[in-house]
């Protein structure tokens, strides 16, 4: 994918879940119609916050998935396509990211258990 349509490079420092810009804003930030954005939560992937009044309020993380699938439908994939290849994404790396506190939590464990280990040979003697 490319980078070419990353709205986050334009985009004030916030937190990535703060709902903040309108469906209205979100589009010309991207560079894409307001209708793409719905049909990128009718494909499920995006949900966006509702201000009080019922408005759709997007994020930052939001705006990075619709760039990322607007880059993808620009190579010519289709709307379904590019919505799965961005869920995929993302799952990958949550499964990334949980395999490595696994691991760290294997390798405190086996410090742990060394050094009790350790420590019972010490008393042996």
């Amino acid at each position: 994918m490319t980078d070419d349509h990353d709205a986050s490079a334009h985009l004030p420092k916030l937190e990535a879940s703060t709902p903040a810009f309108t469906i209205g804003t979100a589009a010309e930030l991207l560079g894409v119609s307001q209708g793409f954005l719905r049909q990128l939560g009718a494909a499920g992937l995006l949900d966006p916050q509702r201000s009080a009044g019922g408005h759709r309020r997007y994020s930052p993380y939001d705006l990075g998935l619709a760039g990322q699938a607007r880059a993808l439908v620009d190579e010519g994939l289709s709307m379904d396509a590019a919505c799965r290849i961005v869920t995929l994404h993302i799952e990958l790396a949550q499964a990334r990211a949980e395999i490595a506190e696994l691991r760290r939590q294997i390798r405190a464990a086996t410090r742990h258990r060394r050094g009790s280990s350790n420590r019972r040979h010490r008393d042996r003697r």
